[in-house]
């Protein structure tokens, strides 16, 4: 099985790489970023050894899409898509939040309800809600961007301000982008029979001030879905909803023993393991998008990658 695992090109005017859990990032003479969406799973903030057939390729064309699907209301970085693991764009100075916007009680929100808090990232979630119920609105709790492998943290937007770390000019552009994108997001996946539940936007700033788009949106790793048929009676019957996720690969990693703890083994994934998280992230991406999957040439996928961002670069 070929897979993208650890890139290492050395682009015309190439001037740094940045290696993250899955992207791996090259700054081309400080105008332009390749991302390289490469096949490699990270769960539980632990990559894993070994890497799913078609997982970038998924990925990268489902955040194209999406930025596509979305560019009338609010600008984004994408310039092209010239590989369908690689997207093209303008280099942004990265905001140091991440706008999460949550629709639902579920996830970290319900976990932290649990335990009787009513108030997330100074957002009030009214009494008497059971997990997976819709909040009368949709509600943004931004996080902190973590570096050094540590985790994020919720942060309101009043320590936000406090802080500097964005200002009220910029922070109010990325309140309005989040809400607009987040009700785009959800009429697409009304459209294919979903829910958007939440998920979570990044915005940079261009060398021109302009607030824009980055990194990947409504994607399956980034973002939380419903199926929306039989919601309601799963609801009322006090059920789990049924997801689309990367859920699935959490899941059976934690009933293998592994939560991504310390002394902790990562289990062993066969071939056939492999090919079976592959062909769920295709069944994702062909329910989120409403189009067929079509697999890329991966024969020597490595220099078809290198052939197709040189001509790229070289137009």
């Amino acid at each position: 099985m070929n897979t993208i695992n650890d890139t290492n090109y050395n682009f015309s005017n190439q001037k740094s790489i940045y290696k993250g859990k899955v992207r791996e990032v090259y700054n081309i003479n400080d105008e332009v970023l390749v991302m390289i969406a490469t096949d490699r799973l990270s769960a539980f903030d632990v990559i894993m050894p070994r890497q799913i057939p078609f997982k970038g390729q998924i990925l990268n064309q489902i955040a194209a899409k999406m930025m596509n699907a979305t560019s009338d209301l609010v600008p984004n970085w994408i310039v092209d898509i010239p590989d369908p693991n690689v997207a093209v764009g303008h280099l942004c100075e990265p905001f140091k939040v991440e706008m999460v916007i949550r629709g639902y009680l579920s996830g970290h929100a319900a976990r932290e309800y649990k335990i009787g808090k009513r108030l997330l990232c100074g957002m009030p979630m009214p009494e008497g809600m059971k997990e997976n119920d819709k909040f009368p609105e949709p509600i943004i709790t931004p996080s902190t961007k973590a570096e050094n492998g540590e985790h994020d943290e919720d942060i309101s937007r009043e320590d936000i301000l406090a802080n500097g770390i964005v200002s009220e000019e910029d922070y109010l552009v990325l309140e309005d982008y989040t809400r607009k994108l987040f009700q785009r997001g959800s009429e697409i996946a009304n459209d294919r029979g979903l829910i958007l539940v939440d998920t979570k936007y990044e915005f940079g700033k261009t060398k021109e001030g302009k607030i824009v788009l980055i990194d990947e949106i409504h994607t399956p790793d980034s973002s939380r879905y419903f199926y929306a048929e039989g919601y309601q009676e799963r609801q009322d019957r006090g059920e789990a909803q049924k997801q689309l996720s990367k859920e699935f690969v959490r899941q059976w990693l934690i009933e293998n023993g592994f939560q991504g703890k310390e002394g902790q083994q990562i289990p062993e994934m066969s071939d056939e393991k492999l090919i079976e998280i592959s062909n769920r992230y295709i069944e994702l991406y062909e329910q989120i998008t409403g189009e067929n999957f079509v697999k890329a040439d991966v024969s020597d996928v490595e220099n078809r990658i290198n052939v197709n961002v040189n001509a790229f670069l070289t137009k």
